[in-house]
């Protein structure tokens, strides 16, 4: 089963509607709720990175027998250091977006935490592609 959604660059207000309707699907297929918990965070974290760093993109969220597979691709700039981007507390946020309560640094950090596999490719200037790995057992 496959979901795919558009996520905007620009719209705080939705940001995190599709890890939302993500998380009321898995609700309704009965994945235990320390699995879900685990697919929301990261997919989560990664959707507001997507709207932040990445200008918007798209998320596609495939439920597979064994694990669930979130793919996230953005349209920004590039992460130019991905091993300084996966350290606690280091952030680009511009001060716009610390003052709407983000840009912590913790985003990368707290998706490695919750996911079984994640994957990153990226490179200053052709965005970001995300692959995020949750087992189901």
């Amino acid at each position: 089963m496959l979901k795919h959604y558009e996520i905007s660059g620009t719209d705080f207000a939705n940001a995190g509607e599709a890890s939302s309707d993500f998380k009321l699907m898995l609700k309704k297929l009965g994945v235990p709720g320390n699995i879900i918990r685990k697919i929301s965070i990261a997919m989560y974290e990664a959707e507001i990175n997507t709207v932040i760093h990445g200008h918007g993109g798209i998320c596609d969220a495939e439920i597979l027998p064994d694990r669930v597979v979130i793919t996230f691709k953005d349209n920004g700039p590039g992460i130019a250091d991905v091993s300084r981007a996966m350290q606690e507390g280091y952030s680009t946020a511009s001060d716009q977006i610390r003052q709407l309560g983000f840009g912590a640094g913790m985003g990368l950090p707290n998706i490695k935490k919750y996911t079984d596999e994640m994957i990153i490719d990226s490179a200053e200037g052709k965005g970001t592609m995300l692959i995020l790995t949750i087992n189901l057992q």
